[in-house]
């Protein structure tokens, strides 16, 4: 897509889009409108609305922000534009913003509009209509720097990469097509990448990690990305939970299982996130580990009751087969600390049901270990809609996860507090790092929305970790 800013002429032949905010809509009408106003009956500039028309030798889309939008209620505003009215759009588009817009909501307003044209019909033999080529006039009240466009554009290309990794099948989507994603990333930008195959993983003792993986066909790949910046003063380490298809093991999955595709969600917001990080040469050292398996059923698959060794040298009674993500992330954790010396150490993850059944798909559960790092994760999140909200891991917990036979088990049985143990038991393998922080994103990553018929990938994290990432930096 092609931006032109505050063009002398433009065109009348295309569709104009002219924005809302509900508390202005006279003074945007009187401005926008002119002699052709809309009755408030008809478009009131609600949250979610929008009218459509044509006036003045031209086509109207009139969408509604409300009073005071969040980040992600004008991401997914604009977002529509592309997403639902195709019909409307040919190969010209006006995006006229009244005097009154805050420069503050641009970036996600041309954040949205790009992902717009993100659908998930890969592989069917028509597909939706491709805006590549759209020819896009921005008037705006202030003067912006075209570096704004070139941010938006970077942000929308990092969320969408997020989504594909989510949204596309367990067979596009395995250990080894993460790993070559990873390395092609490398190859585009200042990113040193080491992926540790099966052979490489037993010498570095990832013993837990490999056993997850035992029952597939396709081999496991632990995969390291290392940015660096000459100017970084913080040094950030990521995990995120590479599940490329989840069968439960041996303790199958009875229900739902087509959609633990999607149970790479934390890996795809860190790769995702790193992406941006670095195509955004933001001044931060960044390593980011993505231990990568595929939970399978077969004679070599693990077994509940098995007593499996760990990279930090702990034993874990395996209870529960499906309880697997937070295995491959202990030693993605114990790994990344003992090589790695980060002032963070930040791990997501599509750990529970359990912080489903306390936050439903409104929000991350959040585990941390440092009141600062937390309350700093929880704001940058709000910032831009990508909610979090902390739940407890007092010591008193981590007795629930103490085994008989061996040092920790993997899986306390019980039908309580599951998201609370799965971070007490991270938490155990983290080798008392002191700011780190655990966000349990089981509810968000993957969920129903406007954008789909089916559940989707929302790239929940990729926002989060750059405006943390920024604010570090901002006050580092």
């Amino acid at each position: 897509m092609k931006f032109n800013i505050n063009p002398g002429n433009h065109s009348t032949e295309g569709l104009r889009v002219i924005p809302f905010l509900e508390n202005d809509l006279k003074e945007i009408q009187k401005e926008k409108l002119g002699e052709f106003p809309i009755d408030e009956s008809l478009f009131s500039a609600k949250k979610d609305s929008s009218y459509a028309y044509s006036a003045a030798g031209e086509l109207r889309l009139l969408i509604g922000l409300e009073k005071k939008p969040d980040y992600l209620d004008i991401e997914n505003a604009f977002r529509r534009i592309l997403s639902k009215n195709q019909h409307l759009i040919k190969e010209h588009l006006v995006l006229d913003f009244p005097k009154n817009f805050p420069d503050e909501y641009l970036e996600a307003a041309l954040t949205g509009l790009l992902l717009g044209n993100y659908h998930l019909d890969f592989f069917k033999k028509e597909r939706k209509k491709e805006f590549s080529s759209l020819e896009i006039d921005l008037i705006l009240p202030n003067p912006i720097e075209t570096k704004l466009i070139d941010r938006a554009r970077k942000i929308a290309t990092a969320k969408i990469e997020a989504f594909k990794l989510v949204d596309l099948p367990p067979n596009k989507i395995t250990p080894d097509s993460l790993s070559d994603w990873a390395e092609n990333l490398g190859n585009k930008l200042n990113i040193k990448v080491q992926v540790f195959d099966r052979e490489r993983a037993k010498t570095e003792n990832l013993e837990a990690f490999l056993a997850v993986g035992r029952g597939s066909s396709k081999e496991p790949r632990f995969i390291i990305l290392e940015y660096r910046h000459p100017e970084a003063k913080k040094h950030i380490g990521l995990v995120g939970k590479g599940v490329t298809f989840d069968t439960g093991g041996l303790n199958v999955k009875t229900q739902s299982m087509h959609e633990m595709k999607s149970d790479m969600g934390g890996a795809a917001a860190v790769l995702a996130a790193a992406q941006l990080i670095a195509d955004l040469q933001l001044p931060i050292h960044l390593t980011t580990i993505v231990p990568a398996v595929e939970n399978a059923i077969d004679k070599d698959a693990y077994l509940p009751s098995e007593v499996i060794g760990s990279h930090a040298g702990l034993s874990i009674e395996v209870i529960d087969t499906d309880a697997e993500g937070r295995l491959i992330l202990a030693d993605a954790l114990s790994y990344l600390v003992k090589n790695y010396k980060t002032d963070h150490l930040i791990d997501f993850a599509t750990l529970t049901g359990s912080a489903i059944g306390t936050f439903g798909y409104e929000c991350a559960a959040l585990f941390s270990n440092n009141e600062t790092l937390s309350k700093q994760l929880q704001e940058a999140g709000m910032e831009v809609g990508e909610k979090s909200w902390p739940l407890p891991i007092w010591e008193s917990y981590a007795r629930e996860m103490d085994s008989e036979i061996a040092d920790i088990k993997n899986y306390h049985g019980k039908p309580m507090a599951g998201a609370i143990t799965a971070a007490k038991f991270l938490q155990a393998f983290t080798h008392d790092h002191p700011s780190w922080a655990h966000l349990d994103i089981a509810g968000v990553s993957f969920r129903d929305s406007e954008f789909a018929k089916t559940k989707s990938g929302t790239a929940y994290g990729v926002g989060l970790l750059m405006k943390f990432i920024e604010n570090q930096i901002e006050h580092q």
